[in-house]
């Protein structure tokens, strides 16, 4: 199999190279204090150059899923509303995009898993809503969030059943939400729309009571799957998680272990996080996916005329 990267067999008339960053920090009860701290460290990634930020999973609040409580839904807000105003403002005055993780109130009894888009002038794309719910001791999303639908979105580049791009001033990128990473077909449709960069803002972590069996597969394994999806799309991956240990009455909790990271389009690692606050930025070059896509043409030897079967649940006896 051809294995060339050099990213001088792509034409070089191609887009420019852009910068991305992703920013791990942990959430506490305070929501204003979250999102300050939020904006602080959007300030600092920009400082560095960063192009295109994006925060972590349901950034402004403490991962309310791990207990079924009604009292909860009222975290959610619309979107529009005061938070993406408040980041369109940030984004115009910076000149960056920002993908931006709520807990969304869309109507009375219809609440989301969300990532607003914002581009560099402050205006509102769309809106990514998690199209994957999971449902798990001390994840009960299933209680919180509708999955994401088919609804329209004016700001979408391209739309398809639920999965989305936008072209934004600095690159065209995909956003799917924590429990879509380990969809291959999630990654492989919205690379198909055109993303150069799958963006995966996420709250995963350790019951602590697992962690010393389970702990290091865990974490290699969420790793593992997101790579893959860069390596079999040619496409960039850059995964924010949370950090912290989040307590729940009558429970040990969650451990939110980090582990962040950027990887571009064969996997290899771009930069990493640890456990502790950290912003990681990268440059993407649009020549090196032309160039993988070339060498590795992943896409152009797919079977669409084969693949019927893979709407079927389960296809065993």
């Amino acid at each position: 199999m051809p294995h060339n990267n050099d990213v001088s067999n792509a034409s070089t008339a191609g887009p420019s190279p852009f910068t991305i960053a992703v920013i791990q920090d942990h959430a506490d009860a305070d929501a204003a204090a979250n999102i300050a701290r939020a904006e602080q460290l959007i300030r600092e990634a920009t400082r560095k150059g960063a192009q295109i930020i994006c925060l972590k999973e349901l950034f402004n609040a403490p991962y309310f899923c791990k207990a079924q409580h009604c009292e909860r839904f009222d975290l959610a807000e619309p979107i529009p509303g005061p938070t993406t105003d408040r980041m369109q403002a940030l984004a115009k005055e910076l000149a960056v995009v920002l993908i931006v993780p709520l807990f969304e109130r869309q109507a009375a009894g219809v609440y989301r898993n969300s990532a607003a888009v914002i581009d560099a002038d402050g205006s509102l794309l769309g809106v990514y809503r998690k199209m994957h719910i999971p449902d798990d001791p001390l994840f009960y999303e299933k209680y919180y969030f509708a999955p994401g639908d088919t609804t329209p979105d004016r700001g979408a580049l391209r739309e398809a059943k639920g999965f989305k791009v936008w072209k934004t001033r600095y690159a065209t990128i995909g956003v799917l939400i924590c429990w879509d990473q380990w969809y291959p077909e999630a990654a492989r449709i919205t690379s198909l729309l055109g993303a150069q960069v799958l963006f995966y803002p996420t709250a995963i972590g350790w019951h602590p009571d697992e962690k010393d069996e389970w702990g290091q597969a865990q974490v290699d394994a969420w790793r593992t799957a997101q790579r893959a999806h860069a390596i079999a799309n040619g496409v960039y991956v850059a995964s924010p998680n949370r950090i912290g240990h989040e307590d729940e009455a009558g429970t040990n909790g969650i451990t939110f272990f980090g582990q962040s990271f950027i990887s571009d389009p064969f996997g290899r690692y771009l930069a990493e996080a640890g456990d502790a606050q950290q912003i990681l930025i990268a440059t993407c070059d649009p020549a090196l996916i032309e160039s993988v896509r070339r060498n590795w043409p992943f896409l152009r030897d797919r079977r669409i005329d084969a693949y019927d079967p893979i709407l079927n649940r389960y296809l065993g006896s």
